[in-house]
């Protein structure tokens, strides 16, 4: 067979290969050769390798030519007694599938003529002669030819692979699709009455997808083919729309009559995805393309591109830090301490953090910070004891407004509405209120005594934690709670992700504990971090938020993958408890934490240097961070 034999088409798998005996049209999988007629195979004797590098002979190496049968390598090297000559072993139905996903994938890089050989050596056909032939059809836009041959792709339909739905309604289904391509392709080819007879004649008699039918007579009123190809957000007339319709139609036949479009690609992409799932450590955006990745090797991160190593140590406090948060942008640190200053943090291209504002006066200490959802605001809530609110403008270094309730109150913990121009704030007092930018008090909700509170997306919602071990919604438009988390031990912090799907809770004398908001379930307890009644805030981080940090007070900072219980890294250098931990938003490398010990560490991958030394350094300078702009 040569390559001008077999069919050519896009769309998916490859079309025709003939060496499969065509006109057994029964027959789906692959053909044992060497079981017809009971005729041995060649595989003890001389064998030709097409690609011309070698050929053997009873285990003797040749050169050969391509194409070109080698000589045997001596008189005696293949022997007439039939014993020892070796059958061709009988494909399973794993190397059968194995055979056709090559062959697809070297069809849909053009490589024809070797897929003709593949299928003539093997045995298989990747198709069914009906599929090629209606495929065939389909690209050359012979539609009711197309139309003819869905008839004997029917018997083929009672497949177990297939879809569960009726052959006949699977019949229809590729019918309808058929008739909608070359109603379109009329309408561009400005056949109006040919289009309108498909409309009327064709496409409504099936009494299928009536809604359909009422959109497409619409585009009998555009004006022209661009117009046309806008408003049904359609390719055109053309291999390409033609293509894309084979991949449609290849939904609703079995695999054993045809593969799917670029099948081995799909596997071989979900295999890349599921190793790196699976990567304790993987920190990168996830590339759906197979180009960046090599296939030869499994995939596996190293615990030296992981916040793992103390990058910086900030020691301009001169107490206890209490609360390290950064900026919505990354790009600004705050940190908050018992030596009632709040120090704002540049961080540098190099993400080396720089010293950029001093804010002073918060005569109780800084226990809680909250930005803004722009970053140009800053509040700052002090402790237990704490009855005042600080909101600074970051930018200015200026206080915007300083905000009391009572003397008798508690303000010790703030959380920013998304719409940046109203915050919630409360305490262990037994209300907590809604306010905006000038302190000025919106709504309040009495008898509520708050540890820590967060707003939701839908700008209407806020999560409280209580003295009750118990996290509630309050929704401040219809006056309406509710319960969502209920723990057996005081909730002492809390924060929830991105998508406001996950919450975060530490709990005294528990830990860290991970729980589905919708659901309303504990989804797991994270192990390791010593917990007891301190306030220690943990945080969600890394790439897609698939890590979660938390400080203890053995002075350590524990990483778990999110789906894992167990620590995946304990992060030693302090030297007292780790009150807050903070990761970067952006730079997905980048973790702060913040310490009884007076200092704040920001960690980082570790310096290029050789595994044994990078574990006791801190390679500030060393290390590369060119890749994380990426």
């Amino acid at each position: 067979a040569t390559a001008e034999e077999i069919p050519s088409f896009g769309g998916g798998g490859s079309r025709g290969a003939n060496g499969a005996g065509q006109g057994q049209d029964s027959e789906l999988s692959c053909l044992n050769n060497s079981a017809q007629n009971g005729e041995p195979s060649s595989a003890g004797g001389a064998h030709t390798n097409v690609n011309g590098l070698s050929t053997t002979n009873n285990g003797n190496s040749v050169s050969n030519n391509v194409g070109i049968p080698a000589p045997a390598a001596s008189n005696n090297a293949v022997s007439s007694d039939a014993n020892s000559v070796k059958k061709k072993k009988r494909l399973s139905q794993s190397e059968e599938d194995v055979i056709r996903l090559i062959g697809q994938h070297l069809h849909d890089l053009g490589l024809n003529q070797t897929v003709d050989l593949l299928m003539q050596e093997s045995g298989c056909r990747l198709e069914h002669s009906s599929a090629t032939k209606f495929c065939n059809h389909v690209v050359e836009g012979e539609w009711d030819k197309a139309e003819s041959d869905l008839s004997e792709l029917k018997a083929l339909m009672h497949s177990p692979s297939a879809i569960v739905v009726s052959p006949t309604v699977l019949q229809l289904r590729m019918k309808f699709l058929l008739l909608q391509q070359k109603y379109l392709e009329y309408l561009e080819d400005a056949k109006v009455l040919e289009a309108l007879q498909v409309l009327r004649a064709e496409l409504t008699p099936l009494k299928y997808n009536t809604e359909r039918i009422h959109i497409l007579s619409g585009y009998l009123m555009c004006s022209h083919a661009e117009d046309l190809r806008a408003k049904a957000d359609w390719e055109g007339k053309g291999t390409a729309s033609r293509t894309k319709l084979l991949d449609k139609l290849q939904t609703y036949l079995p695999p054993s009559v045809m593969l799917p479009p670029r099948r081995l690609q799909t596997l071989l992409r979900q295999a890349v995805e599921l190793q790196r799932e699976r990567c304790l450590y993987h920190n990168t955006k996830l590339d759906s393309g197979l180009d960046s990745v090599s296939l030869l090797l499994d995939h596996a991160c190293s615990r030296k591109q992981f916040p793992c190593y103390t990058q910086q140590i900030l020691t301009e406090h001169c107490n206890e830090v209490w609360f390290c948060k950064f900026s919505n942008d990354g790009t600004k640190l705050a940190t908050g301490s018992k030596d009632t200053t709040v120090i704002v943090w540049h961080v540098n291209t190099s993400h080396q953090l720089k010293l950029m504002k001093t804010l002073e006066g918060h005569a109780y200490g800084v226990s809680y910070l909250a930005w803004s959802p722009d970053d140009t605001y800053l509040i700052a809530c002090g402790p237990d004891d704490c009855s005042e609110l600080w909101l600074w403008n970051v930018q200015a270094g200026e206080l915007r407004t300083k905000m009391s309730q009572s003397h008798e109150d508690s303000l010790t913990s703030v959380a920013w509405n998304p719409d940046g121009k109203r915050f919630v704030t409360g305490g262990q007092r037994g209300q907590f209120y809604q306010c905006d930018l000038d302190g000025n008090l919106l709504d309040s909700w009495e008898g509520v005594r708050v540890q820590c509170l967060w707003c939701l997306g839908d700008t209407r919602t806020v999560l409280a934690s209580d003295t009750h071990q118990r996290i509630r919604g309050y929704n401040f438009e219809d006056l309406t709670d509710r319960n969502i988390v209920q723990e057996d031990h005081p909730i002492m912090s809390f924060t929830v992700s991105k998508n406001g799907r996950l919450a975060l809770l530490n709990v005294a004398t528990q830990g860290v504990h991970l729980w589905d908001l919708h659901d309303r379930v504990l989804v797991r307890k994270y192990q390791g971090v010593t917990q007891g009644f301190y306030t220690i805030h943990s945080c969600f981080g890394g790439h897609n938020e698939d890590f979660i940090a938390s400080g203890s007070e053995d002075h350590k900072v524990y990483i778990w993958h999110r789906r894992s219980e167990l620590p995946i890294a304990e992060l030693t250098g302090h030297t007292r408890t780790v009150n807050c931990v903070s990761w970067n938003p952006v730079v997905p490398g980048l973790l702060a934490s913040a310490s009884d010990d007076g200092t704040v560490r920001i960690w980082g991958p570790a310096p290029f240097l050789d595994v044994q030394d990078a574990e006791g350094l801190n390679g500030t300078e060393l290390f590369d961070w060119s890749s994380y702009f990426n």
